[in-house]
C-alpha cells in the first residue's frame, strides 16, 4: 500500500500531470483538500474510487485516521494538494506520521500558482540583465515566521517575488516593498489561477492597494511583484544571440538541420513489442 501526496495543479484539471492522473483513476481510496481542489480533478477517479473525502473540515488525527484505514485494507490512497505539494503543501507533517506507521508514501509534483500565473500573464519571471531570481514567500500572518525572511529583507534583493496569502494587507505588503522596487514598479494580483471564476488585476505599487480594493479580492490570491512584468527595457538572452557560441552552436555555424541520428540530439526512446 502506498499513499500518493499529488499536486493537484491551480485548479484546472488539464493541469494536472499524466501520472496524476493515472493515479487518480487507479487508486481506490482519495482524499482532496476540497477548499482548494475542484471536483472536477476528481473526473479521472470515475466510479472505481471507492472513498472520495474531501479534507478541508477534518483534522490531521482524522486524515491519518482515514489513511491508516486504507492501509490496513491494502488500499492505495491518492491524497490530493493543490498546486505543488512542495511548496505550502502540508505534507511534511503527514509524512512524519506515516514513517511512524511505516506507510509507504510517494510525491507526485504539480503544477504551481505561480507558474500557472506566470502563463496567464504571458510573462516570463526571469529575463537577461533585470532579475534571475524567483523568491515564492507568504505573508506573515498566524504563523510564526523567520525574522530574517520577512518581507523588507527579501525585497532587498530586487528579484521577483510570489507572495502567497497576502492580498487580505495588500497595502502592508505596497509599504514594504516601494522602498525597495519603486511606486512604479509593475505588480499582478491573480485570483483563482486557472478555475473557470479567475480573476486579475495588473498596475504598479503606487495603485495596486485601490485596484485590488475595488474587486474585493479577499483569499486565495497570488501577488506578483517586479520589474519582469513590465515590458520596456529588455536586452535579448544570449542563448539565440548569433553572435554567441555554445557548445551546441559554434560561433558563425548558423542554423542547420540535424537528422535524428546526430549524436547531438537524444530523440525518446521508443518501445518494443515483446510479442513483434
Amino acid at each position: 500500500m502506498t499513499v500518493y501526496f499529488i499536486g493537484a495543479g491551480p485548479g484546472d484539471p488539464e493541469l494536472l500531470t499524466v501520472k496524476a492522473q493515472k493515479l487518480i483513476a487507479a487508486c481506490p481510496v482519495i482524499l482532496y483538500a476540497g477548499s482548494l481542489v475542484p471536483c472536477a480533478v476528481l473526473e479521472p477517479a470515475g466510479d472505481s474510487a471507492e472513498l472520495v473525502m474531501d479534507t478541508s473540515s477534518m483534522d490531521l488525527d482524522q486524515i491519518i485516521g482515514e489513511i491508516r484505514k486504507a492501509d490496513a485494507a491494502g488500499r492505495d490512497v491518492a491524497r490530493l494538494h493543490s498546486g505543488d505539494p512542495s511548496i505550502y503543501g502540508a505534507v511534511a507533517e503527514q509524512i512524519r506520521r506515516l514513517e511512524v506507521f511505516g506507510i509507504d508514501y510517494e510525491i507526485i509534483p504539480g503544477v504551481t500558482a505561480t507558474s500557472a500565473s506566470a502563463a496567464w500573464l504571458g510573462r516570463e519571471l526571469t529575463l537577461s540583465g533585470i532579475t534571475q531570481t524567483v523568491i515564492l514567500t507568504r505573508y506573515e500572518g498566524k504563523t510564526p515566521f523567520p525574522e530574517r525572511e520577512r518581507l523588507p529583507a527579501l525585497a532587498a534583493t530586487g528579484a521577483t517575488l510570489a507572495i502567497h496569502l497576502g492580498v487580505p494587507r495588500i497595502h502592508r505588503i505596497v509599504e514594504e516593498l516601494i522602498p525597495h522596487y519603486g511606486e512604479d514598479c509593475p505588480v499582478a494580483v491573480c485570483y483563482r489561477t486557472s478555475w473557470p471564476d479567475q480573476e486579475r488585476v495588473s498596475g504598479t505599487l503606487g495603485d495596486i492597494v485601490g485596484k485590488v480594493r475595488a474587486r474585493k479580492f479577499t483569499r486565495t490570491a497570488l501577488i506578483l511583484v517586479g520589474r519582469v512584468l513590465g515590458s520596456d527595457g529588455f536586452c535579448d538572452s544570449y542563448l539565440y544571440d548569433s553572435s554567441r557560441a555554445h557548445v551546441y552552436r559554434p560561433k558563425g555555424s548558423g542554423a542547420r538541420r540535424q537528422s535524428v541520428d546526430s549524436p547531438t540530439l537524444h530523440p525518446p526512446t521508443r518501445r518494443r513489442d515483446p510479442k513483434a
